[in-house]
């Protein structure tokens, strides 16, 4: 059985990608391995972020890995907080990132925004790129328990419910993390 390693320590993203991928694969985290690094995020871009995650891991352990980079992509706020969405508000606390993304927002008409996701795999030698959207809407208040980060303010396009009032198995069925995982997964799969 094929083994991964996951570069997060995350254990929400954990859990949705080990769910997604099911048991075809061995998914183990950068505490499996023993890493307790800050590894850089420093790229401006998704792809970029994902890719520092995967050669970091490749140059200090030589393991067969993938890492990911995901966002929340605002059109009125010029694609903020996009690769910043983690830090927006200056810290890692998420209910301060989601009162900026708010405030900013205001009352603001245009609401459109989506969710990216970009895994590099390293594998075999080579770097693979695997990318998954969901477009959706920002709106006004916080709903819902579940979830993580951005989920309590963000309806996906076509439903009438926030990420974070899904169940995981409705919120893994259309999440952009779950499309993008779902490309790496085929693919993995031909291996």
């Amino acid at each position: 059985m094929l083994e991964l390693v996951f570069a997060t320590n995350n254990a929400h993203k954990l859990e949705e990608v080990q769910a997604i991928v099911g048991e075809a694969f061995v998914i183990k985290s950068l505490n499996d391995i023993d890493c307790q690094d800050d590894i850089p995020e420093t790229g401006v871009t998704f792809e970029e972020n994902a890719k520092q995650k995967t050669d970091y891991l490749v140059n200090k352990y030589g393991l067969y890995c993938f890492g990911d980079d995901s966002g929340l992509e605002i059109d009125a706020l010029n694609g903020e907080p996009g690769v910043y969405s983690a830090r927006y508000s200056g810290s890692r606390d998420m209910e301060k990132n989601i009162d900026l993304v708010l405030e900013r927002m205001g009352d603001h008409a245009n609401r459109t925004a989506r969710f990216k996701t970009v895994i590099s795999l390293y594998l075999n030698e080579q770097q693979h790129f695997f990318e998954g959207s969901i477009e959706g809407q920002i709106i006004k208040e916080r709903r819902g328990i579940d979830g993580f980060g951005y989920d309590p303010i963000f309806i996906p396009d076509g439903h009438d419910k926030t990420f974070a009032e899904m169940s995981a198995e409705e919120k893994n069925a259309i999440s952009h993390r779950a499309i993008a995982v779902g490309k790496l997964a085929d693919y993995l799969k031909t291996k």
